[in-house]
């Protein structure tokens, strides 16, 4: 498995006679949800599909009661929610009242146990990057008639990417 870039052309915001190229991760198909989930922790546990996403309905319900009571969420080795709000200022401490809010978010900060780290050198903790263009390519079964079939870190696949 691995983590999708494209290679992005962007100009320099200070200088925008310079360009440069940016990698930006790419999210491929649908995302994944609670039905996919559910499916995934049945195969790896002795609970139904059902039973799961039982627990994870109620496990929502219970995080989003708990922030809109004002509390953090903290689960351990996953992160912290918390919400945050956008707001206007007032001229005077009287005037600064809840109307002033005008948007409320929630926010993530994961954990350091599933933080990314792009130097990890664990095997379960390594993320793997294919550039888009060698990715597509992968997934449609392109030979490359020189027989140069390297990828961008330049892994030979000799023959049939994939």
């Amino acid at each position: 498995m691995a983590v999708v870039y494209k290679k992005t052309l962007k100009k320099n915001p200070i200088n925008p006679d310079i360009e440069k190229y940016y990698p930006q991760l790419v999210t491929l198909g649908k995302s994944v949800g609670e039905e996919y989930i559910a499916h995934q922790v049945k195969e790896l546990s002795s609970l139904s599909k059902g039973d799961i996403q039982s627990v994870i309905t109620n496990f929502l319900d219970v995080v989003r009661t708990a922030l809109y009571s004002g509390h953090s969420v903290n689960l351990r080795n996953f992160g912290v929610f918390s919400l945050s709000a956008r707001t206007e200022g007032a001229d005077t401490k009287e005037e600064c009242t809840a109307r002033n809010i005008k948007s409320i978010r929630i926010n993530f900060r994961a954990s350091k146990s599933i933080r990314p780290d792009v130097n990890a050198s664990r095997v379960d903790d390594k993320i793997d990057f294919i550039d888009l263009e060698s990715y597509l390519k992968r997934m449609s079964g392109v030979y490359l008639p020189d027989g140069n079939n390297k990828d961008e870190d330049g892994d030979n696949d000799s023959g049939l990417l994939g």
